[in-house]
């Protein structure tokens, strides 16, 4: 059927589903080229880059900032080993396209970068092949804004920002694969970034400048030298303009119209691309949240850290961190991360803005930059003291800080999903790669804040204090749903990650909404009948931890994206629900029809959703769509790229699944059960009692007549806030003993680390003073002191950076000592990871010092 009603059918499909991603959102195709100009680009010498003048604006500068924190990952470690890339160079090249419209630039191209293109002062790297990337400016607010006066002199280093961060990603992924790669930004490069842009096909030169055939010159350029080998575009005729007529308004072949075009730029920008001032309002989120009884939990026990720490068994901890990182393409986009994380905080400036006074303006200038910097959605809030953890972590406890949330929704990206399983070995990248947009734009957000004189902070994903899932109900982001922990949006549905900037700067605040997603949810089970593991709730909503949701089996979601076997991660619930649509004018009639009826006449829903569901099915949405999958799926195994050993997960609809409540065993952790906030071992879920516990969950029309009689909150509300005696007891009874006499752990020791880039084996050096112990370690980026070293007969245990593929990270090591060998567990933010060492000899110790 899906096949049948194909992209010409623009009621029932969309109008570019047959066309490839890598041809991105213009209609380069169809433009004419030149190979000739090649010829007459590879004789003229290397224009020098254009100065950067300085600049006073605000926003201007922090960009340029981040830019050079990003550039510092210029040129990074190639992996130990060749990755086991295609043979074919067209392949190759539509998987460096698609990651980097994927990373969303608007124009991507590649080259090879004749030597003329070099500076003449900078040495020639051996890096043949040029890959372009061209970002699109972002929209300027409406004249005689405060936001304006902010964006003024800044959206282009807005733009080359983002074209550094996304040059950033794609070199980090091409060096996973074993090439080198170098980035080039207008801050920083060796080459002549116009004429790399001329010579790959996605500008042409006008005078002395260059624009782009679409966009003309509201662009900024940035490029990826390497020598990994790649298929070439050819340049453009630079003479001959692009059709703007009648077929570019209603979309040439699938891509962007201009009518879809006009329509955003029509939207007032503070009011994003999406009619969010359509959906009802209302003073309480449409679930049930019993305020006073949401316990507040640590981040101890979050899936992820309960999986790492040992809690839902040995397999899932084993894979720990790697599970996220098995993925060359997601290893590449998290690079820029780490480079933020120790800027999240900072100083505020003395003074406060004298225009920053109106709650009104500050939310739509605040509003305004975020849609700038390319959020998809924007909702602002107070923060209800239950949103934040309890405590990180370390187990140190979390005092709430803030007034407000500025929450922040990226999309995943549509026509990436609709060409994945959902579980496949892009699922990862399509989270990872909001993630790190999200990072990024909220850091200088916050940062840019700070300096009007009032506290900002944003919460990512690496390190955050706050639950973003109630903070998103309260900013009228969307309504709990069936995928549970999972909050759905009326216009990108479950298809986005979020990030948060918390702030005392005064905002007026948005209320909940109401799109009618409770009817929806309560009549759709496709995304429980398509879940892997069976974890999503076939039955009727139950009060956890004091809200109102249909609860998934944390255990089995967060296990099987860790260890699934053909994937890197998964997302299939996201991708199967029906509301995983864009109702944009280039979209099928009928969704934008469903949307707005579903949005606007709530009172048809029993008519509207059996249909919609029916239909969603029947039309083989879920299914994969090949024109969309642009990706080369690989699996890193010791640091090194290899064809996944148990190929890929390649689902399309599950039409029989069974999906009756009755027979699904599905087990619940509330707070009485979860790990209290300093636990550092295991504290393993107690399978059998968390099935036997949904019988004792109460239904929330128990909850609010229990409420309203002013009945006793339910004991499995109330948080552990420390060990136990008795778990502290036990922890004393079987912890080895430590053997008196002299630190066994003094000297120099080769320690072997399993990572998800391969093997690590750094040295350590352990020393006595009169002032206790202290160390070194040197691995191949240098040498580095340890922390909190400690020595004490055959224990020892320090703290050390290592690199991570999200940077430099500080780890804790704990290790018993027996004779010359050690082992011990490296504790990280995702669990506990075992090592080993050797002492070093006297002569071995001369050796690793040459070595060094």
């Amino acid at each position: 059927m899906r096949e049948f009603v194909g992209s010409n059918m623009a009621f029932l499909r969309e109008k570019n589903s047959s066309r490839p991603y890598h041809f991105g959102p213009y209609p380069f195709e169809t433009l004419a080229r030149n190979p000739e100009i090649e010829a007459h680009e590879a004789g003229i010498a290397a224009q020098p880059q254009p100065r950067l003048d300085d600049t006073e604006n605000a926003l201007a500068r922090i960009a340029r900032t981040y830019a050079s924190r990003f550039l510092s990952l210029r040129n990074d470690d190639v992996a130990p080993g060749r990755a086991a890339v295609p043979e074919d160079l067209a392949t190759r090249s539509v998987d460096v396209k698609g990651l980097c419209l994927f990373l969303d630039a608007a124009h991507a191209g590649i080259c090879k970068v004749p030597a003329s293109a070099w500076y003449s002062n900078q040495e020639k790297i051996d890096q043949q092949y040029g890959v372009v990337i061209v970002v699109e400016d972002g929209r300027m607010p409406e004249q005689g804004e405060m936001e304006y006066q902010w964006l003024d002199g800044a959206a282009k280093d807005i733009s080359r920002m983002r074209g550094t961060e996304i040059a950033v990603s794609l070199a980090a992924y091409i060096r996973t694969l074993g090439f080198s790669a170098t980035v080039h930004s207008p801050y920083e490069t060796d080459i002549d970034l116009n004429k790399l842009a001329v010579l790959s096909g996605v500008v042409a030169r006008r005078g002395d400048a260059i624009v782009s055939p679409y966009l003309g010159d509201g662009i900024a350029v940035a490029a990826v030298t390497t020598e990994y080998p790649l298929a070439v575009d050819q340049p453009l005729v630079s003479n001959k303009p692009a059709n703007r007529g009648f077929q570019y308004w209603r979309g040439i072949d699938g891509a962007m119209s201009g009518r879809e075009r006009n329509r955003r730029a029509r939207r007032p920008l503070h009011m994003s691309r999406y009619p969010m001032e359509q959906v009802k309002r209302l003073d309480r989120p449409t679930t049930l949240i019993i305020d006073d009884e949401v316990p507040r939990i640590p981040k101890r026990a979050d899936g992820f850290a309960r999986a790492g720490m040992g809690d839902f068994g040995k397999k899932a901890q084993a894979v720990g961190f790697t599970g996220m990182t098995k993925s060359p393409h997601n290893t590449g986009i998290m690079a820029p991360m780490p480079t933020m994380v120790p800027y999240q905080n900072g100083e505020v400036a003395e003074s406060i803005a004298s225009d920053c006074s109106d709650p009104a303006k500050n939310a739509r200038a605040i509003k305004s930059l975020a849609y700038h910097m390319g959020v998809d959605l924007v909702g602002i809030c107070e923060i209800p003291d239950y949103a934040w953890y309890s405590h990180k972590s370390d187990g140190e406890p979390i005092e709430p800080y803030h007034r407000y949330a500025v929450c922040m929704l990226i999309d995943q990206g549509y026509e990436t999903m609709e060409g994945a399983s959902g579980d496949d070995w892009i699922s990862a990248a399509q989270s990872m790669r909001a993630y790190t947009r999200g990072a990024e734009i909220a850091g200088v957000m916050g940062e840019f804040i700070r300096g009007l004189g009032f506290p900002a902070r944003s919460q990512t994903v690496l390190d955050g204090d706050v639950l973003q899932i109630p903070l998103l109900l309260w900013a009228g982001l969307g309504e709990l749903s069936r995928i549970g922990e999972l909050v759905l949006n009326p216009y990108v549905g479950p298809r986005f990650k979020s990030v948060v900037l918390t702030t005392d700067i005064p905002m007026e605040v948005d209320k909940p909404i109401d799109f009618g997603l409770q009817y929806f949810c309560s009549n759709c089970l496709k995304c429980s009948r398509e879940c892997p593991v069976n974890a999503m709730s076939f039955g009727d909503k139950v009060m956890f931890n004091g809200y109102e949701m249909w609860k998934p089996d944390i255990e089995r979601c967060v296990s099987y994206r860790l260890t699934n076997p053909k994937g890197s991660m998964c997302g299939r619930c996201m991708k199967m629900c029906p509301l995983n649509k864009v109702p944009s004018v280039d979209g099928p009639l009928v969704h934008r029809i469903g949307t707005w009826l579903g949005v606007n006449a709530h009172w048809l829903k029993p008519i509207l959703v059996p249909i919609a569901v029916y239909f969603d099915d029947k039309l083989g949405y879920g299914k994969r769509n090949p024109n969309k999958k642009w990706w080369v799926d690989m699996e890193l195994v010791d640091g090194v790229g290899q064809h996944p050993s148990k190929g890929a997960n390649e689902r399309d609809l599950d039409l029989g699944h069974l999906t009756k409540a009755s027979k699904q065993k599905i087990a619940y952790y509330p707070a009485s059960v979860m790990p209290p906030p300093d636990s550092d071992d295991a504290f393993p879920a107690d399978r059998k009692a968390g099935i036997a516990i949904v019988k004792d969950m109460e239904t929330p029309a128990r909850a609010r007549a229990r409420v309203a009689a002013g009945g006793a909150t339910p004991a499995m509300y109330f948080a552990k806030q420390q060990q136990s005696s008795d778990r502290e007891a036990a922890k004393q009874r079987t912890a080895p003993a430590v053997e008196s006499g002299p630190a066994e752990g003094l000297g120099r020791w080769k320690l072997t680390l399993k990572t998800p880039m391969g093997e690590r084996t750094p040295v350590i050096e352990i020393v006595e003073s009169s002032s206790g112990c202290t160390g070194t370690v040197t691995d191949e980026t240098g040498t580095r002191e340890l922390f909190d070293v400690s020595a004490h007969g055959n224990e020892l245990e320090f703290s050390a950076e290592v690199k991570s593929p999200l940077g430099k990270r500080k780890f804790r090591f704990t290790a018993s000592i027996s004779g010359d060998s050690l082992t011990g567990k490296m504790k990280t933010p995702m669990g506990k990871n075992a090592f080993g060492g050797e002492r070093l000899p006297a002569a071995e110790m001369e050796i690793a010092d040459a070595a060094t």
